[in-house]
């Protein structure tokens, strides 16, 4: 007995010894870059538990708008609440910052004197550089020859035939995160959102996420108006919506209207900038940055940009908590594969990677998979990426100042499927608000027959053969089919094809 008392005194004196130590000081994890020797004060991302909120009492089948105002207010609450003391810090620290609720980070120019203060504090979970990521920008292939009453790309998905039907985007907003947009283009004035006729305003219609451009940027910072800094954005949404009534018809759902927000300096663009852009797509602001209303948001949005950890782009899953909280407001979320091609696994960019991303390869004019389009598996997936492919080569559509260009890309290949997608919901306004319901449809529609691929032979133990694959996806794009598919359906109800 006496031998047991001893040993349990003796793990009790144990124990009170544990007990006394103190407490493992809490280190969060800082990206070397910022502690490298001369780093100097450097944009940092100071990342916080990223938010799971509910929406309930909300039923699955409530109205959309109600579900999004709901995901809005619970991603700017947790936000609030868990971001209160760091912003505290920095206020008293005369440290500059910009704090972000669709992803729960704040950017801070911050001093390396000011990384070990942080990096301790419990609330902070990584502190991350904020990396100047450079976008491919497609060269201009040519000019039109001869004015395209429709362009070529918007004819082989057979979007005219359905204009007859009487039906082009009217009633539906595209969004656009780009290089900006010339809003006065004679192809896209009359579309934006922001125009009415005789005078534009801009709130609630554009945003500038570039505070500090490069020296010698057309556009400057935090541009009061559409401004298109390097032609992409210009491009892209010219094929989404673009009609001067004219001579050109570049995009796929002239009806439709379009917003827009400049997530890159002439073509550099930085995690901040592209989660501030999603920040305001699902909740627009007028242009103080003010008074956000996700009632204004779009009901599609396109991308075709990329974070590539080959530029430096190396942050956790503040870029995926964005993508998939804009998707979670009832949102499309479109992307292009990228330009990594022909060979397989090359779709390795986020957002492209993400399973909430549309991801979009780009075919020619003869329906073969472009040679530079990126082919799947993606790694981190079990879905076929891309979901389907779509015309990306020589395409032809608006261009600052006032004119027309032929750009390449997958870039050229997305913004085919967010005008498309504008269509079916035209037709059918259900489907407003139900981002899963739309991809569904738009892989079930696709054109499989005399899809070829000369540059690579299979992927993934698939061939073009083989359907749906990864390189095509499940097939070229068509949008007459998908409206048609989209006009016997409703929302309530209609269970998603398979493939994610």
């Amino acid at each position: 007995m006496s031998a047991r008392r001893g040993i349990l005194r003796s793990n009790l004196l144990a124990l009170a010894c544990l007990a006394a130590l103190p407490a493992a000081a809490h280190a969060a994890h800082v990206d070397p870059r910022l502690t490298a020797p001369g780093a100097g004060t450097a944009d940092a991302l100071i990342v916080f538990d990223q938010a799971s909120p509910s929406l309930a009492p909300l039923a699955a089948d409530a109205d959309y708008k109600l579900r999004r105002r709901a995901l809005v207010d619970a991603l700017r609450s947790h936000a609030d609440a868990t971001q209160r003391g760091v912003r505290a810090w920095l206020d008293a620290h005369a440290i500059e910052y910009r704090s972000f609720w669709i992803s729960n980070v704040i950017e801070a120019r911050l001093p390396q004197s000011a990384l070990a203060a942080l990096a301790s504090r419990s609330d902070v979970r990584r502190i991350e550089q904020n990396t100047t990521i450079a976008l491919a920008l497609p060269r201009v292939e040519t000019a039109p020859r001869a004015p395209e009453t429709i362009s070529w790309g918007v004819a082989k998905i057979d979007a005219p035939e359905v204009w007859a039907l009487g039906y082009d985007g009217q009633g539906i907003v595209v969004g656009t995160e780009d290089t900006g947009h010339q809003w006065d283009h004679p192809a896209l004035q009359a579309h934006y959102r922001g125009w009415d006729g005789a005078a534009a305003d801009h709130d609630y219609n554009w945003h500038d996420s570039i505070h500090d451009a490069a020296p010698g940027n057309p556009c400057g910072s935090d541009s009061p108006a559409p401004c298109d800094d390097a032609g992409h954005g210009t491009h892209t949404v010219g094929t989404m919506v673009g009609d001067d009534g004219a001579t050109h018809q570049t995009g796929v759902a002239p009806g439709a209207k379009w917003i827009g927000c400049r997530n890159m300096d002439q073509g550099n663009g930085t995690p901040a900038r592209y989660i501030e852009c999603m920040q305001w797509m699902l909740a627009p602001t007028d242009l103080n940055g003010e008074n956000p209303n996700p009632d204004l948001a779009p009901d599609v949005l396109g991308n075709s940009w990329g974070c590539p950890a080959s530029e430096g782009c190396t942050v956790g899953d503040e870029l995926e908590a964005a993508v998939q909280n804009v998707v979670d407001g009832g949102i499309l979320f479109v992307e292009s594969a990228a330009n990594d091609g022909p060979a397989c696994e090359t779709i390795t960019t986020p957002p492209a990677t993400y399973d909430a991303s549309f991801v979009v390869g780009a075919t020619d004019t003869n329906d073969r998979m472009a040679g530079y389009s990126s082919r799947g598996p993606v790694t981190t997936s079990a879905l076929f990426r891309p979901d389907l492919s779509a015309p990306g080569s020589n395409v032809p559509s608006s261009y600052p100042p006032n004119t027309y260009a032929n750009l390449s890309g997958t870039s050229m290949a997305s913004p085919h499927v967010t005008g498309t997608a504008a269509l079916m919901m035209s037709v059918n306004p259900a489907l407003k608000g139900h981002p899963d319901q739309l991809k569904a449809l738009l892989r079930a529609s696709t054109v499989t027959d005399g899809i070829t691929d000369p540059a690579n032979q299979g992927c993934g133990g698939l061939t073009m053969s083989d359907w749906p694959n990864y390189q095509a996806g499940y097939g070229r794009l068509d949008a007459y089919t998908a409206v048609v598919l989209a006009d016997t359906i409703f929302a309530d109800g209609f269970e998603a094809a398979p493939g994610g």
